[in-house]
């Protein structure tokens, strides 16, 4: 198999964690950096798995949900009160999960089919690598 990785750099957004019993259960924001790792059996007749050039699509598609977004978990019980009560003051991204892990899983499953009709199935996302901010890093591969 061959693999290569683009990153996406400083994304800011926010996120809730309303299960957490600390600070983080605060809205509270991040520069976030996204990797996102590709793989294939094959390389495509210029030698690529993927063209770092052709990527525009995951590239728009973040900057269409997640730039300066706010991330809210299904679960939580506040959201749409906030979403009613504050409609301008959120860009709302409802998702599962809205840990480093749960976003990590909820973008593979996003890119994934993405990344796979762009190529014709050739290539796929292996993993995503989730970088909050500097210091905290979660990755999703789903099981072979």
């Amino acid at each position: 198999m061959f693999t290569c990785s683009k990153t996406y750099r400083d994304i800011p957004f926010a996120h809730r964690q309303h299960r957490h019993e600390g600070h983080c259960s605060f809205l509270h924001g991040h520069n976030w950096a996204i990797e996102v790792e590709f793989g294939c059996r094959e390389l495509d007749e210029r030698g690529f798995v993927v063209d770092f050039g052709g990527l525009a699509f995951l590239k728009e598609w973040i900057a269409a949900n997640l730039d300066h977004a706010c991330l809210f978990a299904k679960s939580d019980p506040v959201r749409e009160s906030l979403l009613r009560d504050y409609p301008r003051l959120f860009r709302p991204l409802v998702i599962d999960s809205v840990s480093t892990e749960g976003i990590a899983k909820f973008l593979f499953e996003t890119f994934d089919p993405m990344v796979r009709k762009e190529t014709g199935g050739r290539a796929w996302v292996r993993q995503i690598i989730l970088h909050e901010d500097t210091k905290n890093v979660a990755r999703y591969q789903p099981d072979a």
